[in-house]
């Protein structure tokens, strides 16, 4: 890009330089003799983060790297979009309202993720909201040529905003189907430079744990396979590549999560230059960075507040176009105005207030986070070629699935053994806290997210919780609560970080595996149990009063009946009591329970 300036540099006289050897020296000194490799960090991507970098850093990279420059929004720096989730069979109204509300008290924008699309109701969104002139972004995974075809005929003048259809990584069915619905909807919105009607769903990775790696390695393979599937005699690939978002989800890992949508930008112009469109068009990706699923917790939930507040400073210094971000009490708390005006001020006050948006790139010429950004682009560069050796997406889907299932399981152990540290649930907990909403109600509810980081530690804390709550009633029912597969693994490391240094020693644990994991509560005791998935599929049925053969039938999560008939159905399929070796379950939960 040769009408972008070259960096001049920057000297500071009065400062005299110092070597890298002598801030190395230094560095020693300061550490007392430890080795200073104790202080190399290796994040779940798997390379070597160094404790100091110096101008050298720069130098590996082959060329000074240039600073990146956007087009800017409407409104300076970034688009405040709060995201409002539309559920089945719902006509939207609500939402809407919030919406418009919001629109009134510092948001920039809205975003309906919408359920069942073909009820939201349209003629009432523009009566609140003009299409023409409200930046306005929808989610959807079917239907989405009749949707735009509802949209523009509301409002012919055209659109302002973005469409998040991706079949692709939404794994919807009838792909060959949904790709036809997607050029019929590019052609639609072609005219529109203000909508972006392919928007990627590269949250989808960041939100089940997947590592920064994967989430850019993934995102641009599916990427990839749009450029090369849609385009046909009335679609070009050139005007697919000018219709793309990408929507990113943030964790609080700070200076990865800058590095990775700047590593978004430098591998967004390598795909192109791959498909040998010009280099210009590069610098046209929009990003949509919203607040993770993924690292949000009910346990101690006021820290969801630090975490998107980290979360988004990522994603504004990182050069998003447009942040969304979630409300901190949103896994179990319906919308309400005090939590979403929180949301909704955050961005606002990094910009009015911190004045964020002054600068076009503030990560650039950082050693450190240049170093990120280069490793980053190189590590999922290679993850994509991977990729396409498997034949490309949607062929490759098995292995993306199981790369994400590995990563995942790895985090719920180091959460688990106190290697990742969250704050208020395996580390520095509240013994007396109070829940701000129903466990019970909110174990059966079929939209508890079990997608998160955190999800194994807060049902066996929600479920002991309940077994206590039953206890002092003294009521004569009892319950049987799921926890999950491999949970009592991670039940016996962190039980392990509970006990003094002294007691700490090699445990067994009785359990076969691949099987369920239990929580038996009575009045009179609990008790931790494993079960095959055959098992506690015949059991819930028999609770539930189900047939056998009803294949449609899923089992909730929390099985309630009296006590009588609880014995009987967990003697009757054998379940099995989970025990450490030299405790027994009351002592497990006990010291679980912090009694």
């Amino acid at each position: 890009m040769a009408d972008i300036p070259r960096p001049a540099p920057v000297s500071f006289s009065e400062f005299e330089p110092v070597s890298t050897a002598a801030w190395q020296e230094r560095i020693r000194r300061d550490l007392k003799g430890a080795s200073a490799e104790s202080l190399v960090w290796t994040p779940a991507d798997g390379f070597a983060v160094q404790p100091f970098y110096h101008h050298e850093a720069l130098a590996a990279l082959g060329a000074l790297p240039t600073p990146q420059v956007r087009p800017q929004p409407a409104t300076a720096g970034w688009l405040n979009v709060p995201t409002y989730a539309v559920g089945a069979s719902s006509m939207g109204h609500a939402a809407i309202d919030r919406a418009a509300a919001a629109l009134e008290r510092g948001a920039d924008g809205a975003h309906f993720d919408l359920t069942d699309a073909a009820s939201f109701d349209v003629a009432y969104l523009h009566r609140r909201l003009p299409l023409a002139t409200s930046y306005v972004g929808y989610s959807l995974r079917i239907g989405a040529a009749s949707f735009v075809q509802r949209l523009l005929t509301a409002e012919p003048a055209g659109l302002r905003g973005f469409l998040r259809f991706d079949p692709i990584t939404d794994h919807a069915p009838d792909l060959p189907g949904q790709l036809a619905d997607l050029r019929t909807v590019l052609g639609l919105t072609r005219r529109f430079r203000d909508f972006r009607a392919l928007t990627l769903n590269g949250a989808f990775f960041a939100n089940r744990g997947g590592t920064v790696t994967q989430q850019l390695g993934f995102t641009l393979a599916t990427a990839a396979t749009y450029l090369s599937e849609l385009p046909d005699e009335t679609l070009t690939a050139a005007e697919v590549a000018a219709a793309v978002q990408i929507q990113v989800g943030l964790n609080p890992t700070y200076f990865l999560e800058i590095a990775k949508l700047r590593a978004l930008r430098q591998l967004w112009a390598t795909l192109l230059h791959a498909y040998e469109l010009p280099a210009g068009a590069a610098t046209d990706l929009r990003i949509f960075a919203g607040t993770s699923t993924w690292s949000k917790t009910t346990l101690d939930p006021h820290t969801n507040l630090l975490r998107v507040t980290t979360e988004t400073m990522a994603a504004v210094l990182g050069g998003a176009d447009a942040v969304s971000v979630a409300a901190f009490d949103s896994l179990y708390h319906d919308p309400n105005e005090f939590s979403d005006r929180l949301a909704r001020n955050l961005p606002v006050i990094l910009r009015e207030e911190v004045q964020l948006h002054r600068v076009a790139d503030p990560a650039a010429g950082s050693y450190y986070l240049e170093t990120l950004t280069d490793q980053l682009a190189r590590d999922a560069w290679s993850l994509l070629q991977d990729i396409e050796t498997l034949g490309g997406l949607p062929a490759a889907v098995g292995f993306v699935l199981q790369e994400l299932q590995k990563v995942a399981q790895q985090q719920f152990q180091h959460i688990a053994d106190g290697t990742q540290v969250v704050v208020g649930t395996n580390r520095f907990q509240d013994p007396h806290e109070q829940f701000d909403y129903n466990p019970k109600k909110l174990l059966r509810s079929r939209d508890f997210d079990s997608t998160r980081a955190t999800y194994p530690s807060e049902v066996l804390r929600l479920a002991t919780a309940l077994h206590f709550q039953r206890r002092e009633k003294k009521r004569k029912r009892a319950a049987v609560v799921l926890l999950g597969t491999h949970t009592n693994q991670l039940i016996l490391e962190s039980f392990m970080q509970l006990l003094p240094k002294d007691e700490r020693q090699t445990f067994n644990i009785s359990h076969p595996e691949g099987t369920l994991s239990l929580l038996f509560s009575t009045p009179e005791g609990a008790m931790l149990m494993y079960a095959t998935p055959d098992q506690f599929g015949h059991f819930a049925r028999v609770v539930c009063r189900v047939r056998q053969d009803d294949a449609g039938f899923v089992p909730p999560y929390l099985l309630n009946a009296d006590l009588a008939t609880m014995q009987e159905a967990v003697a009757l399929f054998g379940f099995k009591e989970f025990t450490v070796e030299g405790y027994s379950t009351d002592d497990v939960l006990a010291r679980l329970q912090g009694r």
